[in-house]
């Protein structure tokens, strides 16, 4: 008997929101998939799941990017409650723990692994890689997929190597420009926090990720998502223009360019599969 040829389903990809108002990203197919970080309520995740035609009870894990509050609020409650496992570090584990905005301890739930650990569910190979950001630890994750590879990096101060080297692999990328430096240089934060936010453990600026962009080019990256704008110190426009300008001035096409709003949920990005020229 001959086997068959099984066509995979396509990657699909939304964001619940993104920002310090609630982290929280679905990337997956169109019958099961996962959750990057939780920082939005649980009624929400189960909303907007329904919303975009996905179920709730398939969703296969929770990869936490770090254990700040907007990206960790509601974890508790969906891996305790509705038993869906929590991916995290033994450091990250016991950040959620000692966080008292999380009311829902991680007792049972999580599943540690190591930075650089190969994570293997179903048809997804998922991969974390550090990043610099002023939390117990954090991360960012590589998803493989077939031949596609979707890589996310929020909340970090700077892009060292092995941020750089997942980046260079990624197909669809989900990257932080938090900060317009004018803005956040003449707006209403104290100047402690100004530092703390500039700091190579705080955020990155649209330049920042613009310049990186810019002068690092992928023949393979298509998709670029900015995430964890500031809602005091950005805007989806001025964040755009930065990055968009940067990549005109060095010939850069991307297919698709869009910032991800803090608030208010994405539409469901539904990616062709990737060919090799």
């Amino acid at each position: 008997m001959q086997a068959r040829n099984v066509k995979m389903d396509r990657l699909r990809f939304f964001s619940m929101g993104s920002g310090s108002s609630g982290n929280c990203y679905y990337i997956g197919t169109a019958s099961y998939g996962f959750l990057i970080d939780a920082g939005v309520a649980v009624r929400t995740v189960k909303r907007e799941l329904k919303e975009h035609g996905l179920s709730f009870e398939n969703i296969w894990g929770i990869f936490i990017t770090h254990d700040h509050t907007d990206h960790i609020k509601a974890v508790g409650v969906l891996g305790e409650k509705y038993h869906i496992p929590v991916y995290v570090t033994s450091e990250m584990l016991n950040g959620i723990n000692r966080n008292y905005r999380v009311t829902e301890k991680l007792v049972s739930a999580h599943k540690l692994y190591k930075k650089g650990d190969n994570i293997v569910i179903r048809d997804f190979s998922i991969q974390a890689f550090p990043v610099s950001h002023d939390a117990s630890d954090c991360v960012g994750y590589s998803f493989e997929y077939g031949n596609q590879r979707f890589v996310i990096a929020t909340d970090l101060g700077f892009i060292g190597k092995e941020v750089a080297d997942h980046i260079a692999r990624a197909n669809y990328l989900v990257i932080e420009a938090n900060y317009d430096d004018n803005m956040l240089k003449n707006g209403p934060y104290p100047y402690p926090l100004k530092q703390r936010v500039r700091s190579h453990v705080g955020h990155m600026c649209n330049e920042h990720t613009a310049r990186f962009l810019a002068d690092n080019p992928s023949d393979y990256l298509s998709h670029v998502f900015l995430c964890h704008l500031s809602q005091e110190n950005n805007t989806p426009e001025i964040a755009f223009k930065t990055v968009n300008d940067a990549l005109v001035e060095k010939g850069i096409a991307l297919e698709l360019l869009q910032p991800l709003e803090r608030t208010i949920p994405s539409p469901m990005y539904v990616f062709k599969p990737y060919e090799a020229e």
